[in-house]
Parts: C-alpha cells; sequence; structure tokens
C-alpha cells in the first residue's frame, strides 16, 4: 500500500482521522480529494449511520444508509478495483453499489459473515461443540448457522436457540459500549489482506448471486473463495433441511428488499 485515500462528508471529522494516522507514524501518503476514490485498488465503504440500541434490526438502517451510499456513488465512476462494503444492511447495499454504480459483482464483496461466525464458535465452544464454524445467509435476522459439517449432530431445538443468540450478539456489546469495534476491524482486516496479499482463501461473504444455491436478484453470504480479483469462486455446499429452510427465507428476504431498490 503506498497511499490512502479518505473521504467523509464532515470535514472536521476527516481531518481529525488524518492528523491521527500521522501521529501513528503510518509511512504513507495521505489523500482526501474524493475523485482519487475511483483509482483506488480496494475501497472499503465504512460512512453511515450505525446500529444502536434502538434500532432492532439491520435492514432498519435500509433509508438513512441509502442516502450515504447515494453520495459515494458519483465518485465511483470508472471504479475498478474491489469494493468492500461494510455498512448494514451490507447484503442490500452491496447489491445496490453494483447496479447503479455499474461494477462488475465479482469486485463487490458484503462483509459480515466471518463476524457471525466468530459468534458461531463461540457458542458452539460453550457447549463443547466442535467442527468447522460457518455462518451464511444475511448479515443479520436471517443469517444461516451451519450445522451440517460439524462433527457432532444438533438437534433442531438446540439449533433454533442458538440462532436466537446469534442474532442477539451484536446488540449485547451495542448495550455496553455503544457499537461494535474490535471485532469488525480484526476481521476486515483480515479480508484486506486476503485480497491484497491474493491468499485465495475462502471466507463467508455477500455475493451478488447468478443462480448459486438457486438463488439471483440479491446479495448473499455464501463460502466465497477471495483474491486479488475479488471474488474468485462462489463453493455451493450441501445444506441439510433447516439450513435449506433458514437460506430460503434468506434469499426471499434480501430478493424482496433489493428487487425494490433495483425497480425504484
Amino acid at each position: 500500500m503506498d497511499e490512502l485515500v479518505l473521504y467523509d462528508i464532515q470535514s472536521p471529522l476527516l481531518e481529525a482521522q488524518v492528523k491521527d494516522l500521522l501521529h501513528g507514524m503510518i509511512d504513507l501518503e495521505i489523500s482526501t480529494d474524493p475523485e482519487n476514490i475511483k483509482h483506488t485498488d480496494l475501497c472499503v465503504f465504512t460512512a453511515g449511520m450505525p446500529r444502536n440500541p434502538g434500532i432492532r434490526a439491520r435492514a432498519d438502517l435500509l433509508h438513512a444508509n441509502l442516502t450515504v451510499a447515494n453520495q459515494v456513488l458519483p465518485y465511483l465512476k470508472g471504479f475498478d478495483g474491489i469494493l468492500v462494503t461494510v455498512v448494514n444492511p451490507v447484503d442490500v447495499l452491496n447489491y445496490y453499489f453494483s447496479n447503479q454504480g455499474s461494477i462488475d459483482s465479482h469486485r463487490c464483496i458484503g462483509f459480515g459473515g466471518q463476524l457471525d461466525s466468530t459468534r458461531f464458535a463461540l457458542e458452539l465452544s460453550a457447549r463443547r461443540i466442535e467442527g468447522p464454524r460457518w455462518v451464511l445467509g444475511e448479515h443479520g435476522e436471517h443469517q444461516v448457522p451451519i450445522f451440517s459439517r460439524l462433527y457432532t449432530q444438533v438437534s433442531r431445538e438446540e439449533r433454533d436457540k442458538i440462532l436466537q443468540k446469534l442474532r442477539t450478539a451484536s446488540m449485547e456489546v451495542i448495550r455496553g459500549k455503544g457499537g461494535t469495534v474490535y471485532g469488525p476491524t480484526v476481521h476486515l482486516l483480515n479480508l484486506m489482506e486476503a485480497i491484497i496479499d491474493d491468499t485465495q482463501a475462502l471466507f463467508p461473504v455477500s455475493c451478488i448471486l447468478s443462480g448459486e444455491y438457486g438463488v439471483s436478484g440479491c446479495s448473499l453470504g455464501v463460502p466465497a473463495e477471495v483474491g486479488w480479483g475479488g471474488i474468485l469462486s462462489i463453493e455451493e455446499w450441501a445444506l441439510d433441511e433447516w439450513e435449506k429452510t433458514q437460506f430460503a427465507e434468506a434469499a426471499c428476504f434480501l430478493q424482496g428488499l433489493c428487487g425494490q431498490l433495483y425497480d425504484s
């Protein structure tokens, strides 16, 4: 990395961010000209309203953060790098940027599945359940923890209990400290490093689907190989009946939201 471009509509905040980075003796050029965004190799969209205790679901942030996305879109005209969307609702905004910004779908990545998967891992560890820990589907109420890849079977009743815990995991942090910070930061850095270093590793990320898992017309969390080209491939896993039902519900929910955006 030889240059960092920062942009925020709040000039005092933008200036403070630059000074804070320089105080850390970061040895790279920092630009605050938004016109330079289109020339970057990797763009991370983090601007927008975060969740707070009064916002129950991530999807409830759509109206507010769609306004922010529209302010950024003009600066992405001609962008040919990789776009990682972090702002909620991640899946819908990832789809929106690709369609409205004319960015190839394989270059648009929605962040969140890594965080959900780690929360899933913590729940499984507390129950002494071992195996690969993956959460697919929506980064939100319709997330889909994958139990069929674990080393032991988990009953439907316990699956439902774990799913409910996952749905409220972030709010427990938000109520205590106002927002999630460390968890998202660590996983976002891991994803960015995988892209920059072209590790071609498998991540649970939101991808714009074109028939994979029988789904199209939305962005949805799936296992995808990630590298310098963005989404290099998507793995289609065999899901059990419980997972298929949850995944179908997630797809239907996001197709509805994405369809409304694109139609409008």
